[in-house]
């Protein structure tokens, strides 16, 4: 019998040993992580992009689950926060090895009880279920499996962790209220400090927080109060109210640079260091947000401005929206696509000087003119509406007239211009042939960037060396290629730099006049919408946008008025204290005296590509010296009417400038190109030519001619 008993007690304690057994391996939780790996796994819900010295310029968050800003050393967590925390949670933290065996007991009693229960949580074994969601609370309660691997996981990290690492983790992973994750979110979003600056009213707040984070006010006080042993908890009561009212709000980040931020950053955790320069970015936002505040009235809310180092390419400052006022401030006013207005003239005049059709002395009539089209007549016009006769390229190009420039554009062609524009970085807008926007290419037509024009007028600035901007700071500087010759580059600086030349268009005291050597270039689109000023010194490029980025009109607001003004602040404090030179001129350039036969302008000293150079400047009679066919236009469609008789439709052929020049139709000689001619139509594609004397074309177009079908009549002119 007692055998018996022994094999029975002895078979009880095997199946108690292999229960126990079974139960250990089963609830075996995975090997905890080392506080090396905790902390390198940490991802900050925010990115951060700096300055080229390290300087914050902005803060974008990256994830929306969670907000949190950042790991925190220990050392850099007030004590005012770290003792009431360890008071309230878990006061024999520095005796137990993870698992508080008084506190366990006495949860234990209180729940054989039914009493309140306490928690016997440590705060380690509450970073364990941290480090493993699976040791999460699932609706507020774990399991006793679940209870028992947090126990365990918890053991494991007081083995391997110091006391130290386990209070740091435990401050930066720990949920405060909301979406705070770890001390220093929480004290940012509740006091507008760091954690290593809290006081002992914030510390117990925050303490006070973790074991009912959605509690209101006077609950948070109370516990706080009784946290830190007073009886007088009223300033635990106000800051506890002050500190709710101000978590309600966003947490704020930085925001002086945030199109840019959104481009160059990420992911959360990110470190971004950009080519801005943070004095250089408050600068160019003061200047904007005073020209906004002057324009108010004129229905103007947004602006966006850049400015490049001349010789590295580095973005110096990026401003895509300052307006206060903006119903748009997401939109990236650098990057966004406007129509160019006059800021492309420039680069215009700096081909027909290349291809040394004009210099410039020379004359241009400045008079009105009616240029046919596929679509009809094209009539530029210039921004005052008035014409002032034979004018020169320095006047015309300084004084940002239309009509000469529309007639340079017909001397230089539509398609170089067009390749030219390309190649100095007009190219996420110009996606269309030079024949698509017509004449209107001369006068801004296509849509273009800030950021483009910055650096197209850097390259003149750069005599004529084009390459790309630079944005981070980290990436290798790209080489430049040469794409405008020296020697244009240089004349187009020189006229846009002659506060003499404009005079007749802006006046003597404009926002475009600087105690120092600068080139500048307005520009104003249609209606209105888009106000441009562009212009370099020898060191920098400052570009600015002014308008509406809905694309509503401004009133009565031009490219000198409007942004101008924020164009000569910002240029004038860069130069402050260092005063730019005047660029020198390249080998291939002259000066000479000149003066004009019929006095169109007074005599001056005037530079000249060498090789290009004149005394005496002259108007040409016939125009811009070199044959051109005025009528029909290229590319134009005539259709016939079926109930007029054909020998009463006629095409007008006409040309300027061919003197001693034949018309030449469909490889058949038709007579003198220097006379108007009435052609008779023939359904068809036809090919119109002028030859010179020596049999040359001069100039060509092409059109068609299409038959139409009359109900009475059936088909015609087949």
């Amino acid at each position: 019998m007692a055998l018996r008993k022994r094999f029975i007690a002895f078979g009880a304690v095997a199946v108690l040993l292999a229960l126990g057994f079974t139960s250990w391996y089963l609830t075996a939780p995975p090997s905890p992580p080392d506080f090396a790996q905790v902390k390198k796994d940490y991802q900050p819900s925010d990115a951060w992009l700096l300055d080229r010295h390290g300087d914050v310029l902005a803060q974008v968050r990256m994830e929306y689950g969670r907000r949190c800003v950042g790991w925190v050393p220990l050392d850099q967590i007030s004590p005012a926060v770290i003792d009431p925390v360890r008071q309230a949670e878990d006061h024999r933290f520095d005796t137990h090895g993870g698992v508080d065996g008084i506190a366990l007991l006495g949860g234990l009693r209180d729940y054989a009880l039914h009493r309140i229960r306490r928690g016997a949580s440590t705060i380690t074994m509450q970073l364990a279920a941290k480090i493993d969601p699976e040791l999460m609370a699932q609706r507020g309660r774990r399991g006793l499996k679940q209870k028992w691997r947090q126990m365990r996981v918890a053991w494991q990290i007081e083995s391997s962790w110091t006391k130290p690492q386990i209070l740091e983790a435990y401050f930066n992973l720990v949920s405060f209220r909301s979406e705070w994750l770890g001390v220093q979110t929480a004290s940012t979003a509740m006091f507008g400090k760091s954690a290593a600056h809290l006081n002992r009213y914030e510390g117990a707040v925050l303490a006070a927080l973790l074991r009912n984070p959605a509690a209101n006010a006077s609950v948070i006080a109370a516990r706080a109060c009784r946290i830190a042993s007073e009886t007088n908890c009223q300033p635990y009561m106000q800051v506890a109210t002050s500190a709710l009212v101000r978590g309600l709000k966003p947490l704020m980040s930085e925001t002086l640079a945030p199109h840019l931020a959104r481009a160059l950053v990420h992911r959360g955790g990110e470190r971004v260091s950009s080519t801005v320069d943070l004095a250089t970015q408050n600068l160019v936002y003061a200047a904007l947000a005073t020209q906004l505040s002057a324009l108010s009235a004129a229905e103007v809310r947004d602006a966006a401005a850049v400015v490049l180092d001349n010789e590295s390419g580095d973005v110096l400052a990026y401003v895509g929206s300052a307006g206060p006022s903006s119903t748009a401030w997401a939109v990236d006013g650098v990057n966004a696509l406007r129509q160019a207005g006059s800021t492309l003239k420039p680069f215009l005049y700096s081909l027909a000087f290349e291809q040394r059709l004009l210099t410039p002395a020379s004359l241009l009539d400045d008079s009105p003119v009616n240029l046919e089209t596929g679509a009809g007549l094209y009539i530029p016009q210039n921004y005052d509406h008035e014409f002032r006769g034979h004018v020169s390229v320095r006047s015309a190009l300084a004084g940002s007239l239309n009509v000469p420039a529309v007639r340079t554009l017909l001397l230089v062609g539509l398609e170089p211009f067009r390749d030219r524009l390309h190649d100095i970085g007009y190219r996420n807008g110009l996606t269309e042939s030079g024949e698509f926007y017509g004449f209107s290419l001369a006068l801004g037509a296509p849509e273009v960037s800030l950021l483009e024009q910055a650096n197209a007028y850097r390259t003149l600035a750069n005599a004529g060396r084009w390459s790309p901007v630079r944005l981070r700071a980290g990436d290798e500087r790209a080489t430049s290629t040469q794409i405008i010759s020296p020697e244009s580059a240089y004349l187009v600086g020189s006229i846009l730099s002659d506060n003499g030349a404009r005079a007749a268009s802006f006046g003597l005291d404009s926002p475009l006049s600087t105690p120092f050597w600068s080139a500048v270039k307005t520009g104003t689109s249609k209606n209105m919408r888009d106000n441009w000023c562009i212009g370099y010194t020898t060191r920098y490029t400052v570009a600015v946008w002014v308008g509406n980025f809905e694309g509503d009109p401004m009133h009565n607001v031009s490219g000198v008025t409007g942004a101008a003004p924020a164009w000569l602040e910002i240029i004038t404090a860069l130069s402050r204290g260092s005063e730019p030179a005047s660029p020198k001129a390249p080998s291939g350039i002259v000066q000479s005296r000149i003066t004009f036969h019929d006095h169109e302008e007074p005599a001056r000293n005037e530079w000249f590509i060498d090789g290009t150079e004149l005394s005496e400047i002259r108007a040409t009679p016939t125009g811009l010296g070199r044959a051109h066919i005025r009528a029909p236009a290229n590319g134009m469609i005539a259709a016939l009417d079926p109930d007029i008789p054909v020998a009463h439709q006629n095409v007008l052929f006409e040309a300027e400038g061919a003197d001693n020049a034949r018309w030449v139709l469909d490889g058949r000689d038709i007579g003198m190109a220097s006379k108007k001619q009435l052609w008779v139509p023939r359904p068809g594609r036809h090919r119109l030519q002028v030859l010179s004397k020596d049999g040359k074309e001069v100039d060509a177009v092409s059109f068609e001619v299409r038959a139409t079908v009359s109900e009475k009549r059936g088909p015609i002119n087949r």
